[in-house]
C-alpha cells in the first residue's frame, strides 16, 4: 500500500497527485498518533493512576462506558439516550433483551430467509457438494421439487464437467484422477465457463446451447414469470444467458422478486456461497443493527468461546447457520451448563473437533473394524480434539488441574456423539455401537458405565467447577473490563457464578455494577479489535449498509472474519494481537473509504454535521460536529491537530468542492485469487442484483475529516 522511498535522482519526479499526497499524509498523521494507543492502554502515567482511585466517571461518562462496553459502539445521540433513561435502568433492560423491541432488525433479516429454516431443510434445498456428488453418481434420487430440482441439476452438470475435465487432465499427465472440487465463484456476472445442470432426469444432462429469448425479453417479463422462466432453463441455458448480457443488465435479473425467489436464483449459481454469504451477512446486519445489543455482543462472545471453523468440512456453513441462531443466541445470557450441552450436541462442534468420527476402541463397531481383513487390524480412532478443548478452552481453562489420562477417559466418554447421516448432514445422534463401554475415570471420579448419561454427567461436573467458574469469569472480564481485570474483581463474579448455578446473565449483573468497572482506571483502555472497530465505525456513522460483502471483505483483511479463526482458542480480546502499525494503517485507510462511501455503506455526512448548510461550515465547525458525533466526548489536542493539519495540507483551508477521496482505500478485488479462503470469497460475492454504486459524498471536506477521525487511535480505543 505504502512503498518503500526510492533514492532520489537529478531527474525531475512527477508532481504527486491529491490522492498519493493524502496517502503519505494519512500516514505522517497515524505515525504521530501512534503513541496514543499503542502505549496508553500498557503505560499509564502515575498521576493517572492515582486519579483512577479518587475521581468517580460523571453520569456522562459512566453512559459512554456502559456504550462503549455492552455494545458495538455507541451511535450518535445514543449516550443523551442512555442518560435519560438512567445508566443502571438501560444496563437492566439489555440484560433483559426480550423486552427490547427489535423489529426493524427482523425486517431487514426477513430478506435472509434461509437462514431461518431448519437446519436439514437448509441442507436439501441448497445442497452442499457431498449432496451433489451423491445424486451425480445414483447414490441419491433427484428431488421431486421442480424447484429444488432445478438447483441440483445445475450443480450436477457442473460437477460433472469438473470430473471430466479432472480425468482429461489425468490422462494427459498420467496420474490419477482426484475429486473435484466445487466451484468457487457465484459471481454471476463471472460466471465459471463450465455448464450448468439441465432438467433432465439422466445424471448426465446433454449439452444444449442457449435459443430461448434474449435476455431483454426474460427481463423484461413480470418478477414472477422471470423467476419462472429461470427456473425452467437447462444448465446450459442458464449460463449461456447470463454470459450473453451486459453487466448492467445482470442487475435486474432479481428485480422486484420475493427474498424466497432471489435465493432461488442465488442457488441456481452455487447454494454453498448463497449459504455461506447469508450466514456472514446477517451476522454483519445483527451487529450493527440489533438494539439487542449487549445480547449481539454475547452472542459474538460465546461464539468465539466455543470457536467454530468456517472451512472445516463442507457443511461447516450450513450448520454455523444453525450453530449461531439455534444454539448460541438464544442460550448467550442463560445458563452456562445449557449452553455447554447444547454445543457438546451441535453437528458444528461435533464435526469441526472431530468427535463425530471418535470410535471406542472397545466398542463394537470397532470390534468389527478389527475383524474386517481390509482394515489391516488397524485402529478405528479414539480422537481426543473434543476432550481437550472441552477441558483446556471451554470449561477448566490451560490451569485447571486436568492431565493427560483426564483427556483420554474424557474422549471415551464422547465417543458416539455423532451427527445422523454423516456426510450428508443431520442433528445430533448417540451411536451405542461407537461408545466406549466400561467406567471412566475423569478428575478423581469414576463416571459408570451409562451410554450417552455419561457425557451428560461429566458436563455437569466440568460446568459447575470452581476452576470453571474463575476461568469464565476471567475471560469475561478481559473482554468487557481491560485486558488485565483486578483479580478481586473476577473472584466476585466467580463466587456468583458458583452461587446461581452457572447463571451468565448474574454473572454480567456483578461485574456490571463492580467498582472495577466504572473506575475511571478501566475508562477508555480498551483498544477495539478488528471486528469491533469496522461495526463500531459503521454505527457511530449511522451509516446504511448496502453492500454487507464489502465490510466483510475489510474484516478479513484486518484479520478478523467472522468464523475466520482456524485454531479452537478463537481470536484475542487483549490488544497485544492487534495494534501495530501496519494493522493501524489499515483501520485509517477503511474509515477514509467509509466516509467517503467507498466501503458499501451510505453515510449521510450533512445529518452528522447538524447544520442546515453543512458545506458553508468552516473547517474547524465541521470537525467538532463530527468529533461530538463519533467519540461523544473532545479528542486529545494532539490528535485534533494533526486533522486539521493534515486536511489543510491535502485539501487547503476550505477544500475544492469535489476533491478526490483521501486514503488508499479497501483493496476490494484482494483475496479473490488463486488460494484465496472460502470466507473472503463469500464476503465478495456480490449475487446478481448488485446495487448500482453509492454516490460520493457532496463535502469531501467533511468526508476527509469523517475518515480521519474515525481513524484516529482516539476511536480505537473504549
Amino acid at each position: 500500500m505504502f512503498r518503500s522511498a526510492r533514492r532520489a535522482s537529478s531527474r525531475k519526479l512527477p508532481q504527486p497527485s491529491l490522492r498519493n499526497r493524502a496517502r503519505a499524509a494519512s500516514l505522517l498523521l497515524l505515525l504521530a498518533m501512534m503513541p496514543a494507543v499503542l502505549f496508553a492502554a500498557r503505560h499509564k502515567k502515575a498521576a493517572a493512576a492515582q486519579n483512577a482511585a479518587i475521581r468517580p466517571l460523571t453520569e456522562r461518562e459512566r453512559a459512554l462506558q456502559a456504550l462503549n462496553r455492552l455494545t458495538f459502539g455507541p451511535r450518535p445521540g445514543d449516550v443523551d439516550r442512555v442518560m435519560a433513561m438512567g445508566v443502571d435502568k438501560w444496563i437492566d433492560l439489555q440484560l433483559d433483551p426480550q423486552k427490547i423491541d427489535d423489529s426493524a432488525l427482523d425486517a431487514q433479516l426477513a430478506g435472509y430467509p434461509a437462514i431461518a429454516m431448519p437446519l436439514q431443510d437448509l441442507i436439501e434445498r441448497y445442497p452442499a457438494d457431498s449432496l451433489v456428488r451423491a445424486v451425480a453418481d445414483g447414490k441419491r434420487p433427484s428431488p421431486v421439487d421442480p424447484v429444488e430440482r432445478a438447483i441440483y441439476n445445475n450443480q450436477v452438470a457442473d460437477y460433472e464437467q469438473r470430473k471430466e475435465k479432472k480425468a482429461d487432465q489425468a490422462a494427459q499427465n498420467g496420474g490419477t484422477v482426484q475429486t473435484p472440487q466445487p466451484a468457487m465463484s457465484m459471481q454471476a456476472p463471472a460466471m465459471e465457463p463450465a455448464a450448468g445442470p439441465g432438467m433432465e432426469t439422466e445424471n448426465k444432462p446433454k449439452r444444449m446451447a442457449y435459443t430461448g429469448p434474449d435476455a431483454g425479453e426474460i427481463l423484461a417479463l413480470p418478477p414472477a414469470e422471470r423467476w419462472n422462466r429461470l427456473v425452467a432453463m437447462n444448465p446450459e441455458e442458464f449460463r449461456s444467458f447470463f454470459q450473453g448480457m451486459r453487466p448492467q443488465d445482470r442487475l435486474q435479473v432479481t428485480d422486484g422478486m420475493t427474498p424466497q425467489q432471489k435465493e432461488v436464483v442465488y442457488a441456481l449459481v452455487n447454494p454453498t456461497q448463497l449459504v455461506t454469504g447469508e450466514l456472514l451477512q446477517t451476522r454483519l446486519l445483527t451487529d450493527i443493527y440489533s438494539e439487542r445489543q449487549l445480547q449481539a455482543v454475547m452472542t459474538d462472545f460465546w461464539l468465539n468461546h466455543f470457536n467454530v471453523y468456517l472451512r472445516k468440512g463442507p457443511l461447516a456453513p450450513w450448520y454455523l447457520v444453525d450453530y449461531e441462531r439455534n444454539i448460541v443466541a438464544p442460550r448467550a445470557m442463560g445458563k452456562f451448563e445449557d449452553l455447554l450441552v447444547a454445543t457438546a450436541q451441535s453437528p458444528a462442534m461435533l464435526f469441526y473437533l472431530d468427535n463425530h468420527a471418535s470410535i471406542g476402541p472397545d466398542s463394537q463397531a470397532a470390534v468389527r473394524a478389527r475383524m474386517n481383513p481390509k482394515n489391516n487390524n488397524q485402529d478405528p480412532g479414539l480422537n481426543e480434539n473434543y476432550g481437550r478443548e472441552l477441558m483446556e478452552l471451554h470449561t477448566l481453562g490451560v490451569d485447571g488441574g486436568y492431565t493427560q489420562k483426564d483427556v483420554t477417559e474424557v474422549a471415551k466418554v464422547f465417543t458416539g456423539w455423532t451427527i445422523q447421516d454423516g456426510a450428508d448432514g443431520g442433528q445430533f445422534v448417540f451411536n451405542d455401537r461407537r461408545h466406549e463401554p466400561g467406567p471412566k475415570h475423569v478428575l478423581g471420579k469414576t463416571i459408570q458405565d451409562g451410554g450417552e448419561r455419561e457425557g451428560m454427567e461429566v458436563l455437569h461436573m466440568l460446568a459447575t467447577s470452581p476452576a470453571t467458574a474463575h476461568h469464565l469469569s476471567q475471560e469475561l472480564a478481559v473482554r468487557f473490563v481491560s485486558d488485565n481485570p483486578p483479580p478481586e474483581l473476577v473472584d466476585r463474579m466467580a463466587q456468583t457464578y458458583l452461587h446461581t448455578g452457572g447463571d451468565i446473565r448474574e454473572v454480567l449483573r456483578t461485574m456490571f455494577h463492580s467498582p472495577e468497572f466504572w473506575s475511571a482506571d478501566a475508562y477508555r483502555v480498551k483498544v477495539k479489535t478488528p471486528e469491533e472497530f469496522v461495526i463500531s465505525a459503521v454505527r457511530a456513522s449511522q451509516g446504511e449498509v448496502v453492500r454487507p460483502a464489502l465490510l466483510l471483505n475489510a474484516m478479513n483483511k484486518l484479520g478478523m472474519s467472522f468464523f475466520g479463526c482456524q485454531t479452537p482458542n478463537g481470536y484475542s480480546w487483549k490488544a497485544d494481537g492487534w495494534v501495530n502499525t501496519g494493522d493501524l494503517l489499515d483501520r485509517m485507510n477503511l474509515a477514509l473509504a467509509l466516509a467517503s462511501n467507498r466501503q458499501g455503506t451510505a453515510v449521510d455526512l450533512d445529518a452528522l454535521l447538524n447544520a442546515d448548510n453543512p458545506g458553508a461550515q468552516l473547517v474547524d465547525q465541521k470537525e467538532t460536529e463530527l468529533e461530538q458525533a463519533f467519540l461523544e466526548e473532545p479528542l486529545s489536542d494532539q490528535t485534533r491537530s494533526a486533522v486539521l493539519n493534515q486536511v489543510a495540507a491535502v485539501m487547503g483551508p476550505a477544500g475544492p468542492a469535489r476533491a478526490q477521496p483521501l486514503g488508499a482505500g479497501m483493496n476490494a478485488a484482494k483475496g479473490q485469487g488463486k488460494g484465496a479462503s472460502l470466507e473472503r470469497k463469500a464476503a465478495m460475492v456480490q449475487m446478481i442484483d448488485l446495487p448500482e454504486a453509492i454516490p460520493p459524498p457532496q463535502d469531501n471536506q467533511a468526508a476527509a475529516l469523517a475518515g480521519l477521525l474515525l481513524g484516529s487511535p482516539d476511536f480505537q480505543k473504549k
